[in-house]
């Protein structure tokens, strides 16, 4: 009869009570709460790292095309002077990117080129998640 009520005894305080349940979902629900926001911030962040880095990677290849050819894309060619010389340049000796397609920013939308100007630079630019001009955040303009 002993052995019977130690057993049953045991099986009464082997799970947790309502309350413990609860205290356990407020404190994720607090951690969640802290830590989300950062971890939002992170991945829109990383997206505007990885323009910048698609930038730089296109304005090098840019380069190599001006060491060959002897002058930067017009417009009309824009950045698909960098996979195939429609245009006839003399000593193109492309393509200048690895993939045989143009890379598309991180939120899908094309790259911008603006062949130099006044200032003798080029210009290469994201205009960010909403593809619109100006912007805050993830809709920023990503440029050099």
């Amino acid at each position: 009869m002993k052995h019977l009520t130690l057993k049953s005894a045991q099986q009464r305080n082997s799970g947790f009570t309502l309350i413990e349940l609860l205290v356990v979902l407020v404190i994720l629900g607090l951690l969640a709460g802290l830590v989300g926001p950062k971890v939002v911030s992170y991945l829109g962040r990383g997206k505007s790292d990885t323009a910048k880095l698609q930038i730089e990677q296109l304005a090098a290849a840019m380069d190599l095309y001006l060491l060959d050819v002897g002058r930067y894309p017009s417009a009309d060619e824009g950045i698909s002077a960098l996979l195939q010389n429609s245009s006839g340049a003399k000593n193109w000796r492309g393509p200048y990117l690895r993939k045989d397609e143009i890379p598309l920013d991180p939120w899908g939308n094309e790259f911008h080129y603006e062949p130099p100007g006044q200032n003798g630079n080029i210009e290469l630019y994201s205009l960010g998640a909403d593809n619109a001009e100006g912007g805050e955040g993830d809709n920023a303009d990503i440029t050099l």
